[in-house]
Parts: structure tokens; C-alpha cells; sequence
């Protein structure tokens, strides 16, 4: 199976080297703020009169994500990379869309720009060509966003916010503004919840080591956590829903922690 490597800008803090995409080898990025983008989009295609996203366009980007997908020769010989790809844009798509609710983003673009910044994972990009696959995505987006309809600035802003979701470079001139970075900041919140849990402890064998060193790896999690607790995030709703991430996965690791000294003797 093919997993989204990542490697840490030098002006990045040592401390997030430890913030492991579980399904990989490597880390998220968060990136600073730039400036606010209003609602644009209204109700049209929404279910119900307070939805503020339209449910035509978003059901469009769909479609085209699942048809690449689908037409995809790597993803056809590897389903579970399929399903796993599907799955967590789907996550990054719903937490995009807390942020853009708390914030006073439009929500339509930020569940389309969510739900495209892994869109280049149709293509085989090897093992080498992971790093590439922001600035992939955003390019195979472009088109398509403006065959929605959308305004350039807008179609820009997507991009932008695709393009830097990896390594916080692209390869064409941006603004990081709290849009953009939420693109980002959705793909890296998605990490820490109760199914990356498992994930995590399954990928680093946890379950095959001797009690004391899963007690010190336990040990070490905990302590790595809490340095990763106020990390900077494009908004103050991502950053809300980060430390609430966080906390939910240090509880989890302390009462992981009480449970292996309570395994020792009487």
C-alpha cells in the first residue's frame, strides 16, 4: 500500500517530527494565517433553509474525485489505498467545514478545496513522488474548479491552499491566507483522532513489545503530545479543535499509561 510520506521545513519546531501521519512515515505541516475570505455561495442545492453550502457543486466535486479515482490504474489494483484515500478526504472535507462555520468561510469552497487536496492520488507518483502531490492535486483542481464556476480570486485562494498542504511550498505565487492554511490545518487534525489511535499502535508493532518498552513508548507519547498542544494553526477554530484532538489523545495515552504500571505486580 502506498502511504503519503512527509518531511519537516527547517523552521518548523523539532517537536512536531513526532506528529506521525500513521499511515506513513512522516509529519503534517501547519502554516501561519493570512486573511479572511466571506460566504459566497448561499443555499442554492442545500438541504434545509439554514444549510449555507451548496450541495450541487460540493456532489460535482464528488463525482469528479470518485471518477478519477475509479479510472485510476494504481487505485484499481490497490482498493484498500482506495477506500483508505476516500475515507480520510472525507474526514479532512467535514472538519474543513467546522472551520469554515466557526470562521465565516464559505463553506462550499472550503468542503471542495477539502475534499480535492489528495485528488493527485489518482496518479502512480512512486515512492519518491509523494512530496509532489499538493502541487499535483492543485493543478488537476484547476480546471475543474473553474468549470464550476467559480470566481478566479477564489479559484486562486483552492489552489493555493492544495498546493502548500505538504511542504509549504507551490509552485506558483499565493497568498497564506487563514483559507488557504485551513486546508492544511484540516488535513493535519484529521491525524490525531480515535481511529488514528489505532492506527498508529498497530503500524509501530505495539502490540509485539515487551511491557517495558511499551511502557516507554507510552511515556514518550505523552510527552510529545504535550509539546504539540500549542502549536500554531491558520484560525482560532482550528486551533480549538487541534487541542481538543490532543487532549482526547493524551487521556487516551495516560489512562494506556496507568493500565501498563497496574501490569507489573500487586
Amino acid at each position: 500500500m502506498r502511504f503519503a510520506k512527509r518531511e519537516e521545513p527547517n523552521r518548523v519546531n523539532a517537536l512536531r517530527k513526532e506528529i506521525n501521519d500513521t499511515r506513513a512515515a512522516g509529519n503534517p505541516e501547519v502554516f501561519k494565517a493570512g486573511s479572511k475570505k466571506p460566504q459566497t455561495h448561499g443555499t442554492a442545492g442545500s438541504r434545509g433553509g439554514n444549510e449555507t453550502m451548496n450541495r450541487e457543486m460540493v456532489k460535482k466535486t464528488e463525482r469528479f474525485l470518485k471518477e478519477l479515482f475509479d479510472a485510476s490504474p494504481f487505485m484499481t489494483a490497490h482498493p484498500e489505498d482506495r477506500a483508505y484515500r476516500l475515507e480520510h478526504t472525507y474526514r479532512v472535507a467535514n472538519i474543513g467545514r467546522q472551520i469554515a462555520q466557526a470562521e465565516g468561510f464559505d463553506e462550499t469552497e472550503m468542503v471542495i478545496a477539502c475534499l480535492l487536496h489528495d485528488v493527485s492520488y489518482c496518479e502512480d507518483f512512486g515512492e519518491t513522488g509523494w512530496k509532489e502531490h499538493g502541487r499535483r492535486a492543485a493543478q488537476i483542481a484547476r480546471p475543474f474548479l473553474r468549470e464550476l464556476g467559480l470566481p478566479e480570486e477564489r479559484v486562486q485562494d483552492i489552489c493555493y491552499g492544495i498546493a502548500i498542504h505538504v511542504d509549504d511550498v507551490a509552485d506558483f505565487e499565493g497568498e497564506r491566507t487563514p483559507f488557504a492554511l485551513s486546508v492544511g490545518d484540516a488535513d493535519n487534525i484529521d491525524r490525531f483522532d480515535a481511529y488514528r489511535i489505532h492506527e498508529r499502535l498497530c503500524g509501530d508493532g505495539f502490540r509485539e513489545m515487551p511491557l517495558e518498552e511499551k511502557s516507554a513508548y507510552v511515556t514518550g507519547r505523552i510527552g510529545k503530545l504535550r509539546g504539540l498542544m500549542n502549536l500554531e494553526m491558520g484560525t482560532a477554530a482550528a486551533k480549538k479543535l487541534w487541542q481538543e484532538r490532543l487532549s482526547f489523545y493524551i487521556l487516551f495515552y495516560e489512562k494506556l499509561e496507568a493500565q501498563l504500571n497496574s501490569s507489573r505486580e500487586v
